[in-house]
């Protein structure tokens, strides 16, 4: 997986990837200088997304798609617009559950836990339903560490019941979308190792 992030970027997408990743270091930077330290947390938190998808060989398409979902999804925070805007939690949960069970399940293809999408033993049924199933989870480890993160982080941090049933749906449901474009949508460069 070093020889996929090492690899120098090839056409105009994996650039724009490339700078959505340097957007992502530096707003790490800006929100330690202008924010509160627990916004510069939060860029931080993300930041072993940003590169997980230079480490899997992703293609430039979804790579850009997984990068810019995790900063808008971090900044949303910042910006406080998860609860200025009553939909855009469920918006982001949709979207980030989405990417990050497609990423999840390239991963643990990576290390030969579920069937790799180029290998001969993937079926597309088998995509569709362990990336749903993955991204489940991933929706209950997010609902969890919201809650970490309120009680322990800061009280700023909104959860409630309903929040939490309908954040958890609608990740399940971005995962299943995911799952289909798993099964059906090649998501790694052919050269990736």
């Amino acid at each position: 997986m070093i020889e996929n992030f090492l690899r120098r970027p090839h056409g105009a997408m994996d650039f724009v990837a490339e700078a959505l990743r340097f957007v992502a270091v530096l707003s790490v930077v800006v929100t330690a200088i202008f924010f509160e330290p627990s916004d510069a947390g939060i860029i931080a938190f993300a930041l072993p997304g940003f590169v997980a998808p230079r480490f899997l060989g992703m293609r430039a398409g979804m790579d850009m798609v997984f990068v810019a979902t995790l900063l808008i999804a971090a900044w949303s925070n910042i910006f406080d617009l998860y609860t200025s805007i009553g939909w855009w939690d469920l918006v982001v949960h949709l979207a980030g559950n989405g990417v990050i069970a497609a990423g999840l399940y390239l991963l643990l293809a990576r290390g030969k836990v579920v069937p790799d999408p180029r290998g001969t033993t993937f079926t597309k049924g088998s995509g569709i339903v362990l990336t749903a199933m993955m991204g489940l989870a991933l929706s209950a480890l997010w609902e969890m560490v919201e809650w970490f993160g309120r009680a322990f982080i800061s009280d700023q941090i909104f959860i409630a019941y309903d929040d939490t049933i309908g954040d958890i749906a609608m990740g399940g449901l971005g995962s299943l979308a995911a799952g289909f474009v798993v099964a059906f949508i090649p998501l790694l460069r052919k050269d990736a190792t």
